[in-house]
């Protein structure tokens, strides 16, 4: 059912970016899951921060204060979008990578050799590396949950062999940046806590097309990226108060021991902080204007964090379109195999992230002669390494990777597949 609320060209006129040419061609942005392009709002928060607050934490004078200022509300802000109950909980860091690999270290604490923990074969590195890396520093115990390359779901059906009395951490993903598979975690999370596990879920990927709800999952500690939600570079972690209170965080001796700012290692980049503010309000003034019909499905929530959670409800609806077009539209290209949940009536199950492959061409050739057009996709493994190896295409230049996004448009996707037809014709 087609979204009426719903203005593409009103949505597409708040970022500056998707407006630029070269040589009169348009860019056309196919590249979401590496990376979003920004609204006005991140540009004039960043710009007014530089401006008028530019300074250090903790400071007597007025740009100092209102740092600090502008510090506490992109907080309270990451708190509405991923409805945390206390803005204290969320933890800002350079990015998903490196706040993982700190919460390895002090997560560590509670572990010693022979504990189990829990990773797929269906996560971004960023997801299994750390804890690789802390499983051989502690030894312990790694055990995998596979995927059904048939399917592109999770092997649910094994979690009762894989987790025992000794599992102590589950390590998941929300949404797969390669196969846009979204993951049924709650249901994880459920057999993880019932033998006392911790579940630590990367949501890099979802944050970005759906409603998220910590409170919902049920999970232990949650990651994301602003970047990939329209926002500046910069990572956010959200973890249980009492589990954060708890943990001991690696950290200068003069640096506070309350939250967040325990975890907050260093100098904070305020500038991104700001940023991710404009993003959570663009998206506060997307729920008003497009997703009001949206609202009544967050009956707990009000103001801002309603509004937010109403704008990726909508998000959903526009996005199912824009993957059912670019699905009927490539099967009809020869040659092309899209490596994902393709069923029209289970694109609920996954982002508009669609990976393919290209008979008798590599990825990387077809997406430089896309880039040629001036359209922009990714190619390669894009650091899922186990999903790669499962799909057995580790020695074959991996995927190519389309990812839409709620400001791309039919007429792009149509593009992107002319081309795509054109070269298959060759």
């Amino acid at each position: 059912m087609p979204n009426n609320a719903w203005n593409v060209d009103r949505v597409r006129a708040e970022f500056p970016a998707l407006a630029v040419t070269d040589d009169n061609r348009a860019r056309v942005f196919l590249d979401a899951p590496g990376g979003t392009q920004v609204p006005k709002r991140v540009i004039e928060r960043i710009t007014e921060y530089l401006t008028r607050s530019n300074a250090n934490s903790g400071g007597a004078f007025v740009t100092s204060r209102d740092s600090d200022a502008v510090s506490e509300e992109a907080h309270r802000a990451m708190a509405d979008l991923l409805n945390a109950p206390d803005p204290a909980e969320i933890v800002f860091g350079q990015n998903m990578t490196t706040l993982t690999f700190a919460m390895t270290r002090s997560l560590g604490r509670r572990f010693k050799a022979g504990d189990e923990i829990l990773l797929t074969r269906m996560d971004h590195d960023g997801n299994i590396a750390p804890w690789l890396l802390l499983a051989r520093d502690l030894g312990l115990t790694v055990r995998w949950l596979d995927f059904d390359p048939a399917t592109f779901e999770y092997r649910l059906d094994t979690l009762p062999s894989l987790i025992t009395g000794r599992t102590r951490l589950a390590a998941v993903n929300y949404a797969s940046n390669a196969i846009g598979t979204i993951n049924d975690v709650k249901a994880i999370a459920r057999a993880v806590h019932a033998v006392g596990g911790l579940v630590y879920v990367d949501a890099v990927q979802y944050v970005p097309h759906a409603p998220t709800d910590v409170q919902d999952i049920d999970c232990d500690f949650l990651v994301c990226s602003a970047y990939k939600f329209f926002g500046p570079h910069q990572g956010i972690l959200w973890g249980r108060k009492a589990l954060l209170e708890e943990l001991d965080a690696y950290k200068v001796r003069p640096a506070s021991d309350t939250l967040p700012t325990k975890f907050e290692t260093g100098t904070q980049a305020f500038e991104s902080q700001a940023g991710t503010l404009g993003a959570v309000e663009y998206l506060d003034w997307l729920g008003q204007a497009m997703g009001a019909s949206h609202g009544t499905k967050f009956p707990g929530m009000s103001g801002r964090r309603r509004n937010v959670h109403a704008a990726m409800a909508a998000m959903v609806d526009y996005e199912i379109e824009l993957g059912r077009h670019l699905l009927d539209r490539l099967a009809d290209i020869p040659g092309i195999k899209v490596h994902g949940i393709t069923a029209r009536d289970r694109l609920h199950k996954r982002v508009p992230t669609f990976s393919v492959t290209f008979a008798g061409r590599q990825p990387a050739d077809v997406a430089a002669k896309l880039a040629a057009a001036n359209l922009f996709v990714w190619d390669g493994n894009f650091y899922a390494l186990e999903v790669i190896d499962a799909l057995g295409l580790g020695d074959k230049g991996g995927l190519l990777r389309i990812g839409l996004c709620h400001y791309n448009t039919r007429a792009e996707i149509d593009r992107l597949c002319d081309l795509l037809r054109a070269a298959a014709a060759k």
